[in-house]
Order: C-alpha cells, then structure tokens, then sequence
C-alpha cells in the first residue's frame, strides 16, 4: 500500500489565521504544494484563492498532483447561490475538486430541503466540469444519530439524482478542521464517527480528515474503509512520525 496515494496534503490557514502577511503566508501554501508535488501525494487542499498559484507550480512540474479546494468554509451556511459561485470560480481557476462545507446547521435545525438542493445542485455543477465533489458534514458538531442521518441525506441525494458510475466521485468527509470544541473533544475524523459515516454512505466515499496524526492511524482509516485521508502533516505521516499539527 502506497499510503501517499490516499493523502491529502492541507493548508488552510488565512494569513490572518496564520498570523502572517499576505506574502509570508504564500510562501507557506507554495511550500505545501511544491511539498505535495515531490512526494507524490494524491492531492494539494488549499483555499479558493490560491488554486492559481498551485496551478501554475504545477502545470509548471508537470505534476499529476490534484488541487482542491474549499467551498464555504468553514462553517458552510452561504445559500447555495454563493457557493455555486465560490465553485464556479475555482473551477475557472483550475480546481479538480470542490470540497463544499455542508449547511450543517440548517440540518440540525431541520431543513432538509435547504441541504438536499445545496447537495445536488453543487454536485451537478462539479459533474458538468468534470470535477470531484465532496461534502463536508464536521462531525464534531453533529450527534451520532445527526452523522448516520446527514450521511444518509448525501447519499439518498446522490443515488436518486445521477448515475451509478457517478457515485465514486462524491465524497461524504468528516471535518473542516476549524470547529472549536469544548473541553479539548476531537473535532475532527474519530474511528467511531468515521464507521458511522461507512456505514451508511455507501456506496459513496468517505474522507477522514482531520484527527489523524500517525502513520498506523492513517493505516487504520484505510484499513477501515475511507479512500482519502486530509492531513496538514502529509509528509510526516507519510514518513512514519507522529504529527504535531491539530490538522
């Protein structure tokens, strides 16, 4: 098992986030996908606004290297008119794959058919450009029951509305990375919360990220079922050592 194949190298860090300049914090994200380039990771995650930059760095290499990007992120409420905006911009910008930030709280709250439309239309979009989509549900904020049933709207969503050799290319994933728990709790992949996902995603992927920090970890993700695997310590894990980051 080639275990860079299933990693997602992450940065998502504003500069602000980061507490950088604008300059300093694109040396890091330039950092991340020259990173991701020469190891041979699966894919680069970075913010809409530097798709050009890892487009061109790999255009450049001549790279296989995928890019992603994030779409309302983090906390996924946009309507669904902003976010197919947001998307249809990366996808200008040279994107593979649209990580949407589901409308979680409307979920909860109730509104499934806010969160149905939002599914189908942001997934038709990315089909129609020939694009990877995945929906982002944070567990961390969610209860179990809220994790089997919102993975289940995603699916039911998915099988209702495209064609079955469709389904591989719709993700349900874990986490943003950025939800603030209370008490130290996890807030991203968990093996429980990610056997729920499985369970009842199927037959589409399931994207653990967040939460995974060692290689053995990353091992057991996969070993359970999940085809991809979202990381800020790629190259770490990857080499076998224990990741610092909370990504």
């Amino acid at each position: 098992m080639n275990i860079k194949h299933y990693l997602d190298s992450t940065y998502l860090k504003t500069a602000a986030q980061a507490g950088l300049s604008e300059e300093d914090n694109n040396t890091i994200v330039k950092g991340f996908i020259q990173e991701a380039i020469e190891e041979g990771f699966k894919l680069i995650m970075i913010r809409p606004d530097k798709v050009k930059i890892a487009r061109e760095m790999i255009t450049a290499a001549k790279s296989k290297l995928l890019i992603g990007t994030v779409i309302s992120f983090p906390e996924g409420t946009n309507s669904v008119e902003e976010k197919l905006v947001e998307a249809h911009k990366a996808i200008e910008d040279g994107v593979d794959e649209l990580d949407y930030v589901c409308n979680y709280e409307a979920f909860k709250k109730g509104n499934l058919d806010l969160v149905k439309n939002e599914i189908y239309r942001g997934t038709r979009l990315a089909f129609e450009n020939h694009k990877t989509a995945k929906w982002i549900i944070e567990v961390a904020a969610l209860t179990d029951a809220q994790i089997i049933q919102i993975t289940a709207l995603i699916k039911n969503v998915i099988i209702t509305g495209f064609e079955e050799e469709c389904y591989a290319n719709v993700f349900v994933k874990s986490s943003t990375g950025f939800y603030e728990t209370e008490n130290n709790q996890p807030n991203g992949a968990t093996v429980h919360s990610i056997i729920l996902m499985l369970e009842n995603a199927s037959p589409l992927p399931v994207k653990a990220a967040g939460g995974v920090r060692t290689y053995d970890e990353a091992a057991e993700m996969i070993s359970l079922g999940v085809k991809r695997i979202g990381t800020s310590a790629a190259k770490t894990i990857a080499n076998g050592e224990i990741a610092t980051s909370n990504y």
